[in-house]
C-alpha cells in the first residue's frame, strides 16, 4: 500500500467549517456551526454567530500511521501495529512465492515496498507527520537455496533485508546546493540531450539517504503538428525525425546524468558513508520508441567519496551505480 501519511478529509460545503490540528503532544479540532441565513444579525455581521466547539485529543506524538495503529493495538498488542502487519506480510509474501519469479539470476533483488514508483504525493503542511519508507527485500538466490531445502525457513527470513526510515524536513545546504547543480545542468541551453523545465526537489529519508525527483523533456509541439528540439536547435521537425533523435539521445543522456552524478555528487556532506544518493527521472514521452519510462539510478556515498579522492577510477565508480529502468515506451 502507497504511503498517504493519516487521515484526510474533503469539505463540499460552508457548513460546518472543521479546522485541524496536529501537535507533538496531541491532536485537536474545531468545529464552528453557522446560525440560519434568515437572522438578520447574521446577514449584517457573520462571524457574530459562529459557534466555535474545541476537542482535544492529550498523548503520545502522533505518528503517521496513529489511527491506523489504534485498530490494530488491540490484535496485535503494539501502538505501532500497522507497520509490523505490513513488514511481517511482506516477509512471508516474499519467502512463500519469491521463487516463482524464474528469469532473475542468483544475485538479483527481489523488492516489496510502499515506495510509489516514479511520482510523489505531498499534502498538509508545516504540521503534517513524516512520510515512512518501508522496504523488504531479498535474493534470488537465497529464495532458491530455501526452495532446494538448503536453507530452513528462519534463515531466509533471517537474510531478509530491511530498510525502515523516515523522511526529514530538515534543509541541508549540501543538498539544495546539488538541486540547484541539477536544474541549471539539465536546463536547454546547456543541456545536449534532454532537459528538465521544472524544478528539481529532493526528499531526504534518514538511513537511507537522499532522492532527487525530475521530469526531462524533449521537445514541445507547435501549433501545426512539429516539433521544436531546443537542446539539438531543431525546429519544425516532423514527429518521425522526432522520434528517431530521442532514441538516439537516449544513450547519451543515460551516461551524462550518471556522469553528473558522480562528479556533482561527491559534494554532499550531509550524507552517511553507506547512505544513498538516488536520483529518479521520468523521461521525455515518445510512444513506441522502446526507451523507458522511468530511469532509477542509486549510488552509495562511499563511492562518490572515494571517487572524490582519487581511490576509484571513473570507469570503476560508473560501475558501482545501480540502473533500474521502467517499462518500455
Amino acid at each position: 500500500p502507497m504511503d498517504l501519511g493519516g487521515p484526510m478529509m474533503y469539505m463540499m460545503s460552508d457548513e460546518p467549517s472543521v479546522k485541524m490540528n496536529i501537535g507533538e503532544g496531541s491532536f485537536s479540532y474545531s468545529v464552528q456551526e453557522l446560525t440560519p441565513a434568515e437572522d438578520s444579525e447574521f446577514l449584517v455581521n457573520p462571524k457574530a454567530k459562529l459557534k466555535t466547539t474545541t476537542k482535544t485529543i492529550p498523548g503520545k506524538r502522533l505518528r503517521h500511521d496513529s489511527l491506523a495503529a489504534e485498530v490494530f493495538t488491540q490484535k496485535i498488542g503494539s501502538p505501532y501495529g500497522f507497520d509490523q502487519k505490513i513488514i511481517e506480510a511482506a516477509r512471508n509474501f516474499l519467502v512463500d512465492y519469491g521463487d516463482l519469479i524464474g528469469q532473475l539470476s542468483p544475485e538479483e533483488k527481489i523488492m516489496i515496498t510502499n515506495r510509489h514508483e516514479g511520482q510523489q504525493f505531498w499534502y498538509g503542511g508545516a504540521n503534517s507527520p513524516n512520510r515512512k519508507l518501508i522496504s523488504i527485500e531479498g535474493t534470488k538466490g537465497d529464495l532458491t537455496q530455501y526452495r532446494l531445502g538448503k536453507l530452513t525457513r528462519d534463515q531466509l527470513l533471517a537474510k531478509i533485508i530491511l530498510i525502515d526510515s523516515e523522511s526529514s524536513d530538515a534543509l541541508n545546504p549540501d543538498l539544495e546546493l546539488l538541486s540547484s547543480i541539477f536544474n541549471r545542468l539539465y536546463r536547454p541551453d546547456l543541456s545536449k540531450t534532454y532537459y528538465a523545465q521544472e524544478n528539481i526537489y529532493y526528499e531526504r529519508l534518514k538511513n537511507y539517504g537522499v532522492i532527487y525527483y525530475m521530469q526531462v523533456y524533449s521537445s514541445n509541439e507547435t501549433d501545426f503538428r512539429k516539433f521544436n528540439m531546443p537542446t539539438l536547435n531543431l525546429e519544425e521537425v516532423d514527429r518521425s525525425t522526432r522520434d528517431k533523435k530521442v532514441i538516439e539521445l537516449y544513450p547519451t543522456f543515460e551516461m551524462d546524468i550518471k556522469e553528473s552524478m558522480l562528479d556533482y555528487g561527491r559534494t554532499l556532506k550531509s550524507l552517511k558513508g553507506e547512505e544513498v544518493l538516488a536520483l529518479n527521472v521520468k523521461l521525455t514521452k515518445c510512444e513506441g520508441c522502446g526507451i523507458p519510462k522511468t530511469l532509477e539510478l542509486s549510488v552509495k556515498n562511499t563511492v562518490l567519496q572515494d571517487y572524490g579522492s582519487g581511490k576509484l577510477t571513473k570507469e570503476a565508480a560508473l560501475a558501482k551505480i545501480d540502473v533500474k529502468k521502467g517499462p518500455a515506451q
